[in-house]
């Protein structure tokens, strides 16, 4: 009885600094002048989101060609020679999986949109020194992947405008959340 008294007043005791830390910090908070406010080339920086109907996608291109080049030097160490070997995930393959008891999320199989694709590339892509490919190596490197991947012909150059464009397999295989409190 005397242990759970003293781990009692020692939760109240802890809820009510806590408390008061907060109200203190609330009262403070306009006289602290702790950092500064971005500057416009600072979120220019950051601002490198990509929306799935090709808003925000820069100036380049790339060819399938040129993306075998690049997946070769800095993707196939961590997702194998063609994307089917690992060690990491696999990016090519998986059509038709999807339903079956072991589906295979990769690229082609899983993706709804390409543009999203090129976004996630660009912004964690290599592990090793995410944000270090220019745009044409990104158009590159996806134009290789939707190619691995069945999506896109051997020929095609993809830029900003011929990307939106792609017509992944399953576009169509995410369900809106119909709850009225989900935007």
């Amino acid at each position: 009885m005397h242990k759970s008294l003293l781990v009692t007043a020692g939760v109240i005791g802890l809820a009510f600094l806590m408390t008061t830390a907060v109200w203190s910090a609330d009262q403070h908070d306009s006289a602290v002048d702790l950092g500064r406010s971005a500057t416009d080339e600072e979120i220019r920086a950051w601002d490198i989101d990509v929306a799935p109907d090709g808003q925000g996608l820069p100036p380049g291109h790339g060819t399938v060609a040129q993306g075998a080049q690049i997946y070769a030097m800095r993707c196939a160490g961590c997702h194998g020679p063609t994307g089917r070997e690992g060690p990491q995930n696999v990016l090519v393959g998986g059509h038709k999986s999807l339903q079956t008891v072991k589906p295979l999320k990769t690229i082609g199989s899983y993706w709804p949109y390409a543009t999203t694709v090129y976004d996630y590339l660009r912004r964690a892509m290599p592990a090793n020194a995410p944000q270090s490919l220019t745009p044409n190596e990104l158009y590159a490197l996806v134009a290789w992947l939707l190619y691995q991947n069945g999506i896109i012909a051997e020929n095609v150059e993809l830029d900003h405008d011929s990307l939106p464009r792609v017509e992944m397999p399953n576009r169509n295989g995410f369900r809106l959340d119909p709850r009225p409190d989900v935007r």
